[in-house]
């Protein structure tokens, strides 16, 4: 049997698993075809390569030399393959971008296309900031619209170009007739009581709000984590107070307000590969994206949150 680059990542899945059966899981495969392939394996290769024990499995010395080498050829030919899809797809026209829930990929699609009448242009959307990098990263997309909580780090920080976009407060989204929708801004301790809902994402977002709840002096009774239509469904309906972006879209029955003191930040930010062919595209882009946001924020459910403060300061010193 010849050895294939198969029959390495089932060596390495053994080996980062610690134990057939978690390997096997990982793999998707059953044990004792698992069992089979690595009996398989250790022929083609001339002798063992996991000790078995009652706690898992162990490399052997010629276990740790195929490993060895396993770790360094995978991740060379994993290259190798996204530098060909970017290199294959290099002289494609048009934009492949890729982005998470809200308005900006919108926006930017539609400022792209009336600048560049013609030029095809192609979207992908996730709820995961993760997927979305890796498809740039991978060479299936050109530019990847996401976004990150505060401070941290976006993902695949190595491998791609990071540019910030914009920086907003959070907001949170309440039904127009909440007790609290005529405020200008709200303080995070008065929603204490309340139950919540925002969209699922792969970043820290959720961690971020419970521990700026904590700070608050609550912990959230519920949260609901749903997609976006749902979420809005249940701040409508008064079954939930809902966070949200200040781009959020101006919608029939709920108001956006800031969160005093901004205690929840979010970074709108543009990610491309500087090896790819697209990247020399990527300020006009950034550009673009940017005017989106601009545009977004103009239309967005919190677009009345300064004739409410005026009004207020008017009642107070009348």
């Amino acid at each position: 049997m010849d050895l294939e680059l198969r029959h390495l990542k089932i060596v390495r899945a053994v080996a980062d698993a610690g134990s057939l059966t978690r390997a096997a899981t990982a793999l998707g495969l059953a044990q004792p075809a698992l069992s089979g392939q690595l009996k398989r394996i250790e022929r083609a290769l001339g002798g063992e390569l996991f000790e078995r024990g009652r706690d898992g499995v162990r490399a052997t010395a010629l276990g740790e030399l195929v490993l060895e080498r396993a770790r360094v050829l995978l991740p060379a030919l994993s290259e190798l393959q996204e530098e060909a899809v970017r290199f294959a797809r290099g002289g494609a026209a048009g934009y492949r971008l890729g982005g998470t829930h809200g308005p900006l990929l919108g926006g930017l699609v539609d400022r792209i296309a009336h600048q560049e009448p013609g030029v095809p242009v192609t979207t992908y959307t996730s709820w995961s900031e993760r997927e979305i990098a890796q498809g740039v990263a991978a060479g299936r997309l050109d530019f990847a619209l996401v976004g990150a909580c505060g401070e941290s780090a976006p993902p695949e920080p190595g491998r791609l170009a990071w540019l910030e976009v914009a920086r907003d407060p959070v907001h949170v989204m309440l039904a127009d007739d909440h007790p609290l929708a005529r405020r200008a801004e709200i303080e995070l301790a008065e929603l204490a009581a309340e139950a919540w809902t925002d969209v699922p994402g792969d970043g820290c977002f959720g961690d971020c709000f419970a521990a700026a709840c904590v700070r608050a002096g609550f912990t959230p009774a519920c949260v609901y984590e749903t997609d976006t239509a749902s979420c809005v469904h249940l701040v409508q309906v008064g079954r939930a107070v809902g966070l949200c972006r200040a781009t959020f879209p101006a919608t029939p029955g709920v108001v956006a307000r800031p969160l005093a003191g901004s205690p929840l930040v979010w970074r709108h930010l543009l990610g491309w590969h500087p090896a790819a062919p697209a990247a020399s595209r990527a300020p006009g882009v950034l550009a673009h994206a940017r005017g989106a946001h601009a545009e977004a924020l103009a239309r967005s459910a919190g677009g009345g949150v300064s004739a409410v403060r005026e009004a207020a300061v008017g009642a107070a010193t009348s």
